[in-house]
């Protein structure tokens, strides 16, 4: 549906509204996990309907109340013969004069192809747009969601604990196999617990986070078990349990380390939502297409990400062993490698990128060119921030988690959003678009000066000696588990 909603910039997307944020995050997970459940009709065979033509006079409330009560009538047959493509375009008229109930409504039905095309890209704009303003109905699926989900962060945490741990001995093929277990029960479990299928209840959107609190217990409790079973290296036995206990020195150098690190999920994440706020501000049809930009980035980054985190833990190993030749070598097999695969993968989805939009918009959707163009322009900023991540990850493994932090504020912020909105008036929505590659041409230079400046090697990262280490060692030698880097 073409502009259902055009410029939803009075919804005030940009701004402290974490309680809405978390609402709109609700009900965009359950569009996404509708699709779980396939119509009975074929999705081409089913109609779009036509956007409704500008009003030509004056809307008043009022008559936004009659056309979703002329909506209602239509869905459900109320008084008329049913027609859901009639309901749709009544329902868009109200919804882009920002009746809540309507985005709603228009939202479900193409969530759930009811009579007409589904597109779920669409359908999540229109959750989100219901959910900031309050609408009950969607922040009571994010209050159902979150409250299962939340049980299950205890046991997701646990498993990317002794997964990271198990990457750091240099075993990444065990943490593989169990997320392919998690993904295969949350994914199994979805559409059983949504839909209530066969014995399993009727659950809705907590079903969802049900699947993956399961998914959760089930592939944390089998890792710990394989990690007994197959008496790995991270296994804790006896006197070994005591490690378990917090060690005040420890502790502060994890915090010293770690919340520089959650600062920049945290950075990206918040300019990550004023850029959608930036987005959504170009109409429902530019929405729907970065969402779906969004989704085949996620696949673009992922060798980045895997990489990043293989070298991290390969250049901490050498750099514990005084090996510093190795961690260049590291650093640079890193960078071409992320290189490489970056490339191909970006240029398969763009040979390929009408075919793979459509799993996720209506073939005919108007969105797919928005998506197209947005594609040819953005993606190429993958290859940087692949190497951008490969260099953050090298010094990281020595300790240097507050540069990177830095670097990323300054990209992210003054660069990316800064030319994000100071060039919208020059050259429109493609500002926005551009904006990607700039931001990430930026941190890779700040990454590339402050690796070679080699101010990282001077870190040195103090591990409190352990008793028995202290009772046995020689008066001219190290205390055990201390690090002293050598370049």
């Amino acid at each position: 549906m073409r502009r259902c909603i055009p410029r939803l910039a009075a919804h005030k997307w940009i701004g402290a509204q974490w309680r809405k944020w978390l609402a709109a995050l609700g009900a965009l997970l359950c569009c996404g996990l509708a699709s779980a459940q396939a119509p009975s009709l074929s999705l081409e065979s089913l109609p779009r309907p036509a956007t409704p033509p500008p009003e030509r006079s004056i809307v008043v409330p009022s008559q936004v109340l009659r056309w979703r009560r002329e909506a209602l009538a239509y869905e459900h047959g109320d008084g008329v013969a049913r027609d859901s493509v009639a309901a749709a375009q009544l329902y868009c008229r109200a919804a882009r004069y920002g009746d809540a109930e309507a985005q709603f409504n228009l939202a479900w039905m193409l969530t759930n192809a009811r009579g007409i095309e589904r597109d779920d890209v669409q359908a999540a704009h229109l959750f989100a747009a219901a959910a900031e303003q309050g609408l009950a109905q969607a922040q009571n699926m994010a209050r159902d969601y979150l409250r299962v989900i939340f049980l299950g962060l205890p046991f997701s945490m646990l498993g990317v604990l002794i997964q990271m741990s198990l990457r750091g001995t240099g075993d990444s093929v065990t943490p593989l196999w169990f997320m392919a277990l998690s993904v295969a029960i949350d994914s199994t479990f979805n559409p059983l617990l949504i839909d209530g299928i066969g014995p399993f209840p009727k659950m809705g959107i907590a079903g969802s986070a049900t699947a993956t609190l399961l998914a959760g217990i089930i592939s944390s409790a089998g890792l710990l078990i394989y990690v007994y079973w197959r008496d790995l290296p991270i296994r804790l036995r006896g006197h070994e349990l005591r490690y378990l206990i917090p060690d005040k020195a420890l502790v502060k150098t994890i915090l010293a380390k770690g919340l520089p690190m959650g600062a920049q999920m945290l950075v990206m994440s918040t300019a990550g939502l004023t850029m959608i706020g930036l987005v959504n501000r170009h109409g429902v049809e530019t929405a729907a297409a970065y969402a779906v930009s969004q989704q085949l980035w996620t696949y673009i980054q992922m060798p980045a990400m895997a990489i990043g985190v293989a070298v991290s833990s390969m250049a901490a190993q050498n750099i514990g062993a005084g090996k510093w030749e190795r961690v260049n070598a590291i650093t640079r097999s890193g960078i071409v490698y992320n290189t490489i695969i970056t490339l191909v993968v970006i240029a398969a989805i763009i040979l390929f990128d009408r075919q793979v939009m459509t799993l996720f918009v209506g073939s005919g959707s108007p969105a797919i060119p928005i998506a197209r163009h947005i594609q040819l322009i953005s993606s190429w900023t993958f290859v940087m921030f692949g190497a951008t991540m490969v260099l953050f990850s090298t010094v990281r493994a020595n300790g240097a988690t507050v540069p990177p932090l830095v670097i990323l504020a300054i990209a992210f912020y003054p660069v990316r959003l800064g030319f994000a909105i100071l060039g919208q008036p020059l050259i429109g929505a493609d500002a926005l678009w551009y904006a990607f590659p700039i931001g990430s041409m930026v941190s890779l230079l700040l990454a590339a000066w402050y690796y070679r400046s080699g101010h990282w090697r001077e870190q040195m990262l103090i591990v409190p000696p352990e008793p028995e280490a202290e009772e046995h060692a020689h008066g001219t030698s190290e205390p055990a588990g201390r690090l002293h880097p050598t370049g």
